[in-house]
């Protein structure tokens, strides 16, 4: 009998890096299809003749409905499970990347901008629920610093590709073929992808080392927690404030650096990728890195709270040189500063995200991250128009930089004051 069992658990054990692959790619894709409006704007400015205020505002219909977007997969994902809502983001955002083709003014883009806002807005929810039912806690961190490297690796083969498909076959084209993409990842996801089947030896291998089980075995057929209930907690507003505040920065870097490199830098689309494939690249160490610190203090015995918050404490220090990167005379001087404070923000990202699972049981997970997203979006729209608005009244970038540069230490404080040791949030059936 025992050999049976620890067959199961080992079968588990396997395949829950096989759904690891599974979030891994599903967020590459996600990246890409996000990404690609960025690298083709000067491209597309010429085309289509927008300000930047205008690019600001197109950023901003993505940022407020992906904020939408995320709230409703929160809810979504918690009542029809992992499988049928990832599948279902997918396939919504895949359509808007497609559609992006057959536009051609500013309400044209903005309009499609929102639509893959909605569909990309499922992709973490799902993911960090995903995680939380197949990952032991002191796994979380780790799996969701990999399948999170995926934006990262997105990030590195989009201007790698994007810009070759624009200049050889037309804008147009790029999003076309970007796009269609997803529809594949959808075809190896209804093949591959199952639920926790509800099994004991899976139950004792998701839950190994959480305070949480015995609250999810208590509560096992209670419903999930509705937005109401949620938002009194401390423990929810801790992982919105860290949400709201950094999450712009990430999404200025997506949005803005190919600007910035082609604005402050001098490169053009056809030179303009081989730093940001740098910079990507260095990012991809940072979130599995991130999640890597975390996983191991827990193996040495630390607690949770200790663990997250000493590896997103280094995290936040290691952004603060990005305050001086305009002062980089040289652009590869320059790329390695970005470099490492996009790698610190995916290193607290992949920690931030884990806080949730940490905090919250999982049939709550879905929806905190729903929420904790939607402020973070709506800190992307706020600061998209300060961005256009810096911009467009001084054509620095240096504000912006100093403003990213110390957020995330504020977030720190912050959530330590919210829940200072991190226990898990109580929750009634």
């Amino acid at each position: 009998m025992n050999t049976v069992v620890a067959g199961v658990v080992r079968t588990a054990s396997r395949y829950r890096w096989t759904v690891c692959a599974l979030l891994f790619f599903a967020t590459v894709i996600n990246y890409m299809d996000r990404q690609i409006l960025g690298l083709l704007a000067p491209m597309l400015q010429k085309d289509i003749g927008w300000s930047q205020v205008q690019y600001g505002r197109i950023v901003i219909a993505f940022s407020a409905f992906y904020a939408v977007g995320l709230l409703c997969f929160g809810r979504i994902v918690d009542w029809l499970g992992t499988r049928i809502s990832y599948a279902l983001a997918m396939f919504i955002w895949s359509i808007a990347a497609i559609l992006h083709a057959a536009v051609g003014s500013v309400m044209g883009f903005a309009m499609v901008r929102a639509l893959l806002g909605i569909g990309e807005g499922g992709n973490f929810p799902a993911a960090i629920k995903t995680t939380a039912e197949w990952f032991p806690r002191k796994e979380r961190a780790l799996a969701t610093g990999i399948f999170n490297s995926g934006a990262n690796i997105g990030a590195v083969f989009a201007p790698a590709l994007i810009p070759a498909i624009a200049v050889a076959f037309g804008w147009r084209a790029a999003f076309v073929i970007i796009g269609a993409i997803g529809f594949v990842w959808l075809v190896v996801w209804f093949f591959m992808y199952r639920q926790p089947d509800g099994s004991a030896q899976e139950d004792d291998l998701a839950n190994e080392g959480d305070e949480a089980k015995a609250a999810d075995a208590a509560n096992a057929h209670a419903g999930a927690p509705g937005f109401k209930v949620l938002i009194k907690k401390r423990e929810t507003w801790a992982f919105i404030v860290g949400k709201f505040l950094t999450d712009p920065v990430w999404w200025f870097y997506l949005f803005w650096l190919p600007k910035w490199l082609n604005e402050s830098r001098g490169m053009d689309m056809q030179h303009i990728g081989l730093p940001l494939v740098v910079i990507y690249a260095i990012t991809t160490v940072g979130s599995i890195g991130g999640g890597w610190i975390s996983s191991k203090l827990l193996s040495k015995g630390w607690s949770v709270n200790a663990a997250r918050k000493t590896a997103m404490l280094i995290c936040a220090c290691a952004v603060l040189p990005i305050a001086f990167v305009s002062q980089a005379e040289n652009l590869w001087v320059a790329v390695a500063i970005v470099g490492l404070a996009a790698a610190a923000h995916q290193g607290w990202s992949a920690n931030l995200f884990t806080t949730a699972s940490d905090m919250f049981p999982r049939r709550a997970v879905g929806a905190v991250v729903g929420i904790g997203g939607m402020a973070g979006s709506i800190g992307g729209v706020l600061f998209s128009e300060v961005i256009g608005q810096v911009l467009q009244r001084t054509g620095h970038y240096w504000v912006l930089f100093a403003i990213g540069a110390s957020a995330y230490l504020i977030a720190f404080a912050i959530m330590h004051v919210l829940s200072p040791k991190m226990a898990p949030a109580k929750l009634e059936a």
